[in-house]
């Protein structure tokens, strides 16, 4: 199951997107996200897909790992489908373009954690929001906190393996059941999966404390983040987007 979770986990690489600063891959993240809640026409919507496959390219993840992380997404957005299908069938083609704009922006939230190592992704979001530090906001914390939030999903689904193959090991195995006794024994593995994660989260939290962390202000990293000529470039692309995408909804 730890193959098939590909949020959170990270692929060394040396490709054009992995040698991005994590800030500006965050900046663009943030203004494809703005601009895709404003597409609509299809022309802005094949422009959208061009800018993603392009980056798809250029970070070298195989489609096919891509579509895989897309899998679980895309059964539970297909449900509204289903349900315009059946009873509203004026509003398919509204349903259709809001399941590809929440594809584009899911496929590139994946670019970007698979292309950014934790904890440089970390520092780059504690970078750029250190200006709401003036309005009093634990910058340091909330960057920490998503780190972890987004490597604990591989670690819950590591926890989760085990508890499965304890259960093999005794004997019953969950592939055994079927129908509603599934679904039932995958509710009872909440409990030991909740219990282990908490010892985890708790184990972590001691880590930090015997670190001295604290609330993270006035920490130093080794590591300094610059950006280079290919960061603006990547600024250049993403602002030439922006103004086409203006251009074609006119």
């Amino acid at each position: 199951m730890t193959d098939k979770i590909v949020l959170g986990q990270y692929l060394p690489s040396d490709s054009v997107i992995h040698r991005l600063d994590p800030r500006t891959k965050l900046l663009i993240l943030v203004a494809f996200t703005i601009g895709s809640m404003h597409l609509q026409a299809i022309t802005g919507y094949i422009a959208a897909s061009v800018l993603a496959g392009g980056q798809l390219l250029l970070s070298r993840i195989s489609l096919r790992l891509l579509l895989r992380a897309l899998r679980p997404i895309l059964l539970i957005l297909l449900l509204p489908m289903v349900y315009h299908l059946l009873f509203n069938q004026e509003g398919i083609g509204k349903e259709l373009f809001a399941l590809w704009r929440i594809l584009l922006l899911v496929s590139l939230a994946l670019i970007l954690t698979l292309t950014t190592k934790p904890l440089d992704l970390a520092k780059g979001l504690e970078q750029l929001c250190k200006p709401l530090t003036r309005l009093g906001v634990p910058v340091e914390a909330l960057a920490l906190t998503v780190m972890l939030a987004i490597r604990f999903i591989p670690t819950i689904t590591q926890e989760l393996d085990r508890i499965l193959v304890a259960q093999q090991a005794r004997g019953y195995d969950i592939k055994d059941t079927k129908g509603l006794n599934r679904i039932q024994a995958y509710i009872q593995l909440v409990i030991p999966l909740h219990a282990t994660t908490l010892a985890r989260a708790e184990q972590l939290a001691m880590t930090i404390e015997a670190r001295a962390y604290g609330n993270g202000k006035g920490r130093t990293s080794y590591r300094v983040l610059k950006y280079t000529p290919l960061d603006y470039a990547a600024g250049g692309i993403m602002i030439t987007y922006i103004l086409l995408g203006i251009l074609l909804e006119r």
